[in-house]
């Protein structure tokens, strides 16, 4: 397992009802794989992608390059960067819990990047609320997030002493399997055998192990890895100036009275699941009797869902 990161990549808060917890993003993942960099093998610079026109061959000045979005073959529509940056949704350092759900609810094919969630500025008591809170009731938070200017759906979820942040792809970037020449569901709607499903299950049970991922290596990266430092002992290297990179910090966030909060809250909870039938009794009660009442249809009091506009 790789070190964990204390560098911040993103400051802002939680969000659920009127609580606020002001946290910071951590990645929680390592990218280990082998990057190939290109280098001009005259100078040992590193080489870059240029812009280059697919038809004619030839570089393109930035100026004369334009945005478009393909409606049909062939066809664009060319779109401005002003109307482009006018679509890009509002950044407001924060991460808006719109519901909770249980937590094997979420097909993991969904899970997408997850990043590590720690509480600043005195937060780590409501942090530390939503953890076990979370823990306790199986649940776990969907929520919205803006990150660089992409807005992101994420569940929020308890993981040992840490809240994690995985960041989920959206429902149209998740491929349905209808299509697919799948067998059907069931052993015996797929024609297997009572002694191929016991043995079968024999056989994964003498594989089975407790998991830990230091048992799983990548073969490719050892072995590249292994000629690296075979052609650094023997001194067959070249210098390479490396380009610097500078990173920019946000704004952290306000954290107000826990008690009070999760107290305004509920309040605000209870007053939004009112029975319509209590608000058409007051409403009757202000206004006049009338000599021949009309008969009126009873309905049974939904729960109200709290929506979230689409950003």
């Amino acid at each position: 397992m790789a070190t964990a990161s204390k560098r911040v990549l993103w400051k802002g808060a939680i969000s659920f009802g009127l609580v606020h917890i002001p946290i910071a993003l951590h990645s929680a993942t390592a990218e280990q794989g082998l990057n190939f960099d290109w280098l001009d093998k005259r100078s040992m610079d590193p080489v870059g992608y240029k812009r280059i026109n697919k038809k004619t061959g030839k570089e393109v000045d930035k100026d004369n390059i334009v945005k478009g979005i393909e409606y049909e073959d062939g066809q664009y529509v060319i779109l401005s960067q002003e109307e482009i940056a006018a679509a890009y949704p509002k950044s407001t350092q924060t991460i808006e819990i719109e519901s909770f759900v249980d937590a094997g609810d979420i097909p993991f094919m969904y899970l997408e990047r997850p990043y590590y969630v720690s509480p600043i500025n005195k937060g780590a008591k409501v942090y530390a609320l939503l953890r076990e809170v979370l823990l306790k009731t199986g649940k776990v938070g969907i929520a919205k997030v803006v990150i660089q200017t992409k807005q992101h759906l994420a569940v929020l979820m308890p993981c040992g002493p840490a809240l994690v942040l995985d960041l989920l792809r959206w429902g149209d970037e998740v491929r349905n399997w209808d299509e697919l020449d799948l067998p059907a569901e069931g052993a015996k709607a797929a024609g297997l055998t009572d002694k191929e499903m016991k043995m079968g299950e024999q056989l994964v049970l003498d594989m089975s192990s407790k998991w830990n991922p230091a048992d799983f290596t990548d073969s490719f990266k050892e072995q590249i890895l292994k000629l690296v430092e075979e052609k650094v002992k023997a001194g067959q290297t070249e210098s390479v100036t490396p380009i610097e990179h500078v990173e920019s910090a946000e704004p952290g966030a306000r954290i107000y009275d826990l008690s009070e909060m999760l107290q305004r809250s509920l309040s605000n909870l209870g007053q939004a699941a009112k029975p319509a039938t209590a608000r058409k009794s007051a409403a009757t009660k202000s206004k006049p009797a009338t000599t021949t009442p009309k008969k009126t249809a009873t309905t049974t009091p939904k729960k109200t869902a709290t929506k979230h506009k689409s950003g």
